[in-house]
């Protein structure tokens, strides 16, 4: 599963890097960011050998997003959470042209050939595959992939949009239309602080998903729940085991307190709506 676009130089880290720092980090140099879909990016892959799982927050992360605890595989989300620090420390380096502030996951596509287990050691790799202009801005892929025995057992990869100004002559974006809605299979009622303990679980505490203050600092009404949340809790009510493909696309906020209906038609599509019908996640699990 390497990326076949660009071939990065390794760099070997010895430790994780600590998230705290990091943000701190991309947040102070966001103003004096210049996107553009031409800018110069890292081509650098970071590498983390050894990685072993911390089976308390994995019971954490497992708790919050409604997967069963105690499994002996992997959550199929989770190797996503174990190189956030990674894709962090590209994504906050001076060499990355998107500020980190304002920064949105658009969507994500997951390669599991093999369901990995919670009890091996893997070896991490992020890096980032390229820039590409997007009609609100630009958009970075960014890849993580886990490794054992010297194979990829799955791999992510992620779109980031950094919005801003794209010229004349730019199309304006289309309308989407939301579509039918997918058979209703349940209703969450989520809890104001649904980002605190997602984020606590996963070393994610932006502060648009923490508390209503630090949020509307941000353009937000109140707190808003985590991408990989929703994603998350999605495919823990879908039930996964075994290889497979998903593929998803994040579409609009949801807002914390609040709830929402998740929704799938038994073909491996699934989504996750509003009480007002927006669709705020929406995807595809294929081979499982």
């Amino acid at each position: 599963m390497a990326d076949r676009y660009l071939s990065p130089t390794a760099v070997t880290l010895t430790a994780p890097p600590a998230l705290a720092p990091l943000l701190a980090r991309g947040a102070l140099r966001s103003p004096f960011k210049r996107p553009a879909p031409d800018a110069a990016f890292p081509r650098t892959r970071l590498v983390l050998p050894g990685v072993r799982v911390d089976l308390t927050k994995l019971t954490a992360y497992e708790r919050v997003c409604g997967f069963p605890t105690g499994e002996p595989d992997l959550p199929v989300t989770y190797p996503h959470v174990l190189g956030f620090p990674l894709a962090m420390r590209l994504m906050s380096g001076r060499d990355f042209p998107l500020p980190l502030l304002g920064l949105v996951h658009t969507s994500i596509e997951i390669t599991r050939s093999a369901a990995p287990a919670a009890d091996r050691e893997y070896e991490l790799g992020v890096w980032i595959a390229g820039l590409a202009a997007h009609r609100r801005g630009t958009e970075a892929t960014v890849v993580t992939e886990l490794r054992s025995g010297g194979s990829a057992v799955w791999e992510s990869r992620s779109t980031y949009l950094a919005r801003h100004r794209t010229g004349p002559g730019t199309p304006p974006e289309p309308r989407e239309d939301a579509g039918a809605a997918l058979p209703a299979v349940a209703e969450w009622s989520l809890a104001g602080d649904v980002g605190r303990r997602y984020g606590a679980a996963s070393g994610d505490r932006n502060p648009i998903h923490l508390h209503p203050l630090t949020a509307r600092l941000f353009g937000f009404p109140c707190a808003i729940a985590h991408g990989m949340w929703t994603l998350a809790r999605c495919l823990a009510a879908h039930g996964m085991n075994g290889p497979a493909v998903v593929r998803a696309r994040f579409r609009a906020p949801v807002l914390l307190p609040g709830t929402v209906v998740y929704g799938t038609d038994g073909s491996g599509r699934f989504e996750l709506r509003g009480e007002d019908g927006r669709v705020h996640v929406e995807g595809d699990v294929r081979g499982n």
